[in-house]
């Protein structure tokens, strides 16, 4: 596996992430354009033959992951993708266009599973080389220290303090912070705590048994993609489940998401190869 080429911050560049200056002029005039997220989301549905994966997941159980389920699966496909199609992890900001300095997956969690159990978000970062080994212990961990009771994380620690703020100071207070973010400026410890700045949210549905939902982007922050999936049903000959993904069209054209797509369906089919890391890391263009 080749090392990662090591990239030194320019004038520009936000804490999380590198402005992309050779990207093709067409990118740029869209997103002035298409000025909003939400107004430049495209909506995916489809279904994915999961027979392999389960097959696969069963075996990892066996070994050493006894909690492994498809979200942790779906987390450790999408580092594959990014180490390989890095344009996906790419966000626009102040109407320009910047690739994620690192690949961070966003996640809410039901710290307990009732009606009144508090919902907390959690974020996780990942490495283009991760294994699902890997994927496993970080997402594990994390929920973990997420669900202790009476513990709270930093992201609802400054949802508190927010809350504490009166209500036209708040509106204030959300703008100087949009102004920050617009013209990345907003600190990096803020933008590690937000909820709305990272690579993806991910849903995992089927956990409480409904379908996917098409669930709209945040124009606020920088997640170009929401991912969605439900329960798991069974086909003539297989066992099938439904997703949805929504995406920001001003990243990347739709024959670079037509790749990516068939790489995911690569990765269903052999779910072992995340055994092992990428035998290279594809970066993104300067």
């Amino acid at each position: 596996m080749r090392n990662r080429v090591k990239y030194r911050r320019r004038f520009g560049d936000r804490p999380d992430g590198r402005r992309l200056r050779t990207i093709d002029p067409l990118f740029n005039v869209a997103a002035h354009i298409m000025k909003t997220r939400n107004g430049a989301a495209n909506h995916f549905t489809g279904t994915l033959n999961i027979s392999e994966v389960e097959k696969y997941i069963r075996a990892k159980r066996r070994e050493n992951m006894p909690g492994l389920g498809l979200l942790h699966f779906f987390i450790a496909a999408y580092v594959r993708v990014v180490s390989q199609k890095p344009a996906i992890n790419r966000f626009v900001a102040g109407r320009k266009i910047y690739a994620h300095t690192d690949i961070s997956v966003c996640l809410a969690v039901k710290k307990e599973m009732t009606v009144d159990g508090q919902e907390t978000t959690i974020k996780i970062f990942f490495e283009p080389t991760d294994t699902i080994d890997i994927v496993y212990q970080k997402v594990q961990k994390t929920i973990e220290e997420a669900k202790i009771k009476g513990d709270s994380n930093n992201t609802d620690k400054a949802a508190r303090i927010l809350n504490y703020v009166p209500g036209i100071l708040l509106s204030f207070v959300i703008k100087i912070i949009e102004f920050l973010d617009y013209f990345g400026l907003l600190p990096k410890k803020l933008i590690d705590l937000s909820p709305f700045h990272g690579s993806i949210f991910i849903s995992d549905l089927g956990s409480i048994g409904l379908p996917p939902v098409n669930h709209h982007l945040y124009d606020f922050g920088t997640i170009s993609a929401f991912l969605a999936f439900g329960t798991r049903y069974r086909g003539e000959s297989s066992r099938l489940m439904q997703f949805t993904l929504t995406l920001d069209d001003r990243i990347c054209d739709g024959f670079y998401y037509a790749g990516v797509f068939k790489l995911i369906q690569k990765i269903f089919k052999n779910p072992w190869m995340l055994d092992s890391p990428p035998e290279e890391v594809v970066e993104d263009i300067r």
